[in-house]
């Protein structure tokens, strides 16, 4: 009686869980490019946490929803429900396309819906409803700009380039997606942030439009020539009038959509003059102030000072080096540290560098630190000029001199000479005697030793053979094994090019990407850096590691064409091994 109950349950269960659908259902198989697609997911009991499928890994964007509805009935008694999730797609790609599941969960039970195949032609004529058409098209009223600055600065001269998408008074702007940003070859660049979008008033082709400023960004050309700016490439969306009117008269409203391009530009760059520059210029191109500053100039015998050499003012203020003191043999000098606090607005670099020197005297007197000279190109004047500083006067007062140090005690010469002669006063004093008898070769321990080795070398033969074929056969291994000693490598070749910049960086950047090559078995085509970043984060790695990592490889492309000391390729070196060997650790 009991198995019975039991058995009726089960089958009552069941019969419960069977009746649950989840499903996915298209308007359509087979569509143009153009076309727009819907779909649903129907489900005939109420469900929580749905999960719509990745579409735009699949090859579509979202142009409408997700929208809901409910609907629920009773006739004869019997309850029908009925819930949908509907979204309106456009295709981004030609070909085979699958939508992938998408999952809700019903009574405590996850259900997913089934793959979802589309074929997607080339793009087809549309029927036209001659009061649905648009009165005015999105192609002859939405234009994208990029207007610059100037088009021949010299080498270093701050340029800027403002983005403007100008568009009817007729037509509005839904959303904007990028789809190819600029590239800056051969420039610094530094992009200013827009806080907010606001449409403004302006005249465009003699006629008025609205326009939008999208993007901002300062350029320093770094060579000089012909530079070509990449295009800004965007798809928008919009909405054209039609023919049709609402109950008040007005247009009503139909979606549309439009890809516009900047175009490439290209930058005339002129050289720095050749005639009056210093033999001592080192690339500073703006106005600026040269001062050199020490903490103190009177000090005691182990006290220290601080010598502080700055550039003040407006211009390429990150893309040059400060000049070096020259100190006497008696002051002992450490290397600098640099501080920058510059801001970039749209005018370009302007602030403060500083490079502050730790400056330590061994001996007591008098000491003088020659002036130091600091050049750079004044734009507005176009000429080479000149800041020297005044000489810097120090004074030690108490510890030892010079020419106390420089005395010489006989007596401790002699002293010196005795002991290493006693040093040396034990060798051979033992002799060890060898017979002058020899062993036969037959018969003797090496003799048997060189029979026998080849045939106990057979088994270890076989085993190496083995190992060399499952090596061989291991392809993901061999990948590994090749990133990694790859990684090694370029890193050995960074640190051979530590005193040149552009191989440095080219070679610490394939370290980079041969040493996720091996960790994480991917390929370079699947470097983005959201990739990167989220599958160092599935592999437990710490996410401040996997920052710094992403900056320092983004920062290698950067760093080859803006200027940089031998102290910050060095502290970049030392960071790349210092990030590698965390994720050597965190990596699981």
């Amino acid at each position: 009686m009991k198995k019975g109950i039991v058995l009726l349950l089960l089958l009552f269960a069941s019969s419960l869980v069977a009746q649950v659908q989840f499903e996915a259902k298209v308007s359509k198989n087979s569509l143009g490019i153009n076309e727009r697609l819907r779909i649903e997911f129907n489900m005939n009991a109420d469900g929580d946490n749905f999960v719509a499928p990745a579409f735009e890994s699949s090859g579509f964007r979202i142009v409408g929803g997700p929208s809901q509805s409910v609907s629920q009935s009773w006739i004869n008694g019997k309850s029908t429900f009925q819930k949908s999730y509907i979204y309106i797609l456009l295709p981004t790609q030609k070909g085979q396309l699958t939508i992938k599941q998408a999952s809700i969960e019903i009574n405590g039970q996850i259900y997913k819906t089934s793959p979802v195949k589309i074929n997607v032609t080339n793009a087809v004529e549309l029927p036209k409803d001659p009061n649905e058409a648009p009165s005015i098209s999105a192609d002859d009223n939405i234009y994208l700009v990029a207007d610059i600055s100037k088009a021949n600065p010299y080498l270093n001269e701050p340029i800027t380039v403002v983005y403007k998408l100008y568009f009817s008074y007729n037509i509005g702007i839904s959303n904007w997606r990028e789809l190819n940003k600029p590239k800056y070859n051969d420039f610094w660049s530094q992009n200013i942030d827009i806080k907010q979008l606001k449409a403004e008033d302006g005249m465009f082709k003699g006629e008025r439009y609205r326009y939008v400023i999208l993007r901002k960004t300062v350029l320093y050309p770094q060579k000089s020539g012909k530079l070509e700016i990449e295009p800004l490439s965007l798809d928008i969306d919009c909405q054209v009038p039609t023919n049709r009117r609402n109950f008040w008269g007005q247009p009503l409203m139909v979606d549309d959509s439009k890809r516009v391009s900047a175009g490439s530009k290209v930058i005339n760059v002129k050289p720095l003059p050749e005639s009056g520059k210093p033999e001592d210029f080192s690339g500073a191109v703006g106005r600026f102030d040269f001062q050199v500053k020490p903490s103190k100039t009177v000090l005691k015998n182990g006290e220290s000072f601080d010598l502080n050499i700055s550039v003040v003012g407006t211009g390429n203020l990150k893309l040059f080096t400060l000049p070096k003191p020259i100190l006497p043999s008696a002051l002992e000098m450490y290397d600098p540290v640099h501080d920058e606090n510059v801001n970039t607005p749209l005018t370009g670099m302007s602030g403060r560098i500083s490079d502050k020197y730790t400056i330590i005297p061994q001996y007591k007197g008098n000491y003088q630190i020659k002036p130091m000279s600091f050049t750079y190109f004044d734009l507005p004047s176009g000429r080479y000029k000149t800041i020297t500083s005044k000489p810097i006067t120090i004074n030690v007062m108490d510890g030892p001199s010079i020419a106390s140090t420089e005395k010489t005690n006989p007596n401790e010469v002699a002293k010196t000479k005795v002991e290493v002669t006693k040093s040396f006063a034990y060798n051979k004093q033992k002799t060890a005697l060898k017979s002058m008898e020899k062993e036969d070769f037959l018969g003797s321990g090496l003799f048997y030793s060189l029979v026998f080795l080849p045939f106990l070398a057979i088994p270890l033969l076989i085993v190496g053979k083995r190992r060399k074929e499952a090596s061989d056969n291991d392809v993901v291994g061999n990948k590994i094994k090749k990133s990694n000693a790859l990684a090694k490598k370029y890193l050995g070749d960074a640190k051979k090019h530590l005193g040149h910049k552009e191989p440095f960086y080219i070679a610490l950047e394939k370290a980079m990407h041969n040493f996720l090559k091996a960790k994480l078995n991917i390929e370079t085509s699947e470097m983005s850096k959201e990739k990167i970043s989220e599958i160092l984060q599935s592999r437990s790695a710490n996410a401040e590691t996997i920052s710094e990592f992403i900056a320092l490889t983004e920062n290698c492309e950067f760093a080859r064409y803006a200027p940089s000391s031998e102290t910050a390729i060095q502290l970049d070196y030392d960071k790349a091994v210092s990030i590698i060997s965390a994720l050597e650790k965190q990596i699981k």
